[in-house]
């Protein structure tokens, strides 16, 4: 798999591009990742890469230009599945997303910044539109980076073990059960002794009453979907 991350800030992506998981997939060649600055396609000696929008609004918006040319340049080497633009009113990101972008082989993700962008990167240039949820960020470099996370650790090898993932939340549109480890009593608070009696088939019930249990109480409206 490849991303490709347009963004006019790759300094914050450095961190969260270069370790755990994400770093570990890089290494067993299950993905490579290039951030691209986007400052490096303008076509000004100012490398401006935003203007003032038409019609007064307050705020700055990112041109369409250097966009453009990014996302050329990067399609004239290879073919892309999706050209994801990270915007507070795009998609909500889901588990079930990031199980199908992990299918994909090539994608392109465009960073939001400022006010936005010119409306016809949106209607011209991108395939989807994310958000990671209902609230405004700086930019979309973060985003960015939760989309990545999301969707590298799903990718076959990643995770040693690949059944962990499976149990994670919301595979199942519920909440995942209690975990618990060593050791079985600690000052008195004990593990669930069902967790401790080797029957699979109680335990395996015990966790899906669990998930239901939590999922009911935390997160009703993952049942009601």
């Amino acid at each position: 798999m490849r991303i490709d991350i347009i963004t006019v800030l790759p300094e914050m992506l450095q961190g969260p591009l270069d370790c755990s998981i994400i770093e570990r997939a890089k290494k067993k060649g299950l993905v490579e990742i290039e951030v691209h600055n986007l400052r490096d396609y303008t076509e000004n000696k100012h490398r401006k890469v935003d203007d003032y929008p038409f019609g007064g609004e307050a705020g700055m918006v990112m041109g369409i230009q250097p966009i453009d040319a990014c996302i050329s340049a990067l399609k004239a080497k290879r073919d892309y599945d999706e050209v994801i633009f990270t915007s507070p009113d795009g998609q909500l990101l889901t588990q079930p997303m990031a199980n199908s972008l992990s299918l994909l082989n090539n994608i392109i993700i465009l960073c939001g910044h400022y006010k936005g962008v010119d409306y016809r990167v949106r209607e011209h240039l991108v395939t989807m539109e994310i958000s990671i949820g209902d609230y405004v960020l700086t930019g979309g470099e973060l985003p960015a980076a939760v989309i990545t996370d999301a969707v590298v650790r799903l990718l076959p090898g990643a995770i040693g073990d690949e059944q962990s993932a499976l149990s994670d939340s919301f595979q199942d549109n519920l909440l995942a059960p209690p975990v618990y480890t060593r050791p079985a009593d600690y000052k008195g608070w004990r593990v669930p002794d069902i967790l401790l009696s080797g029957h699979e088939a109680r335990i395996a019930q015990w966790r899906l009453d669990q998930a239901l249990e939590r999922t009911r109480r935390l997160r009703p409206d993952l049942l009601s979907d």
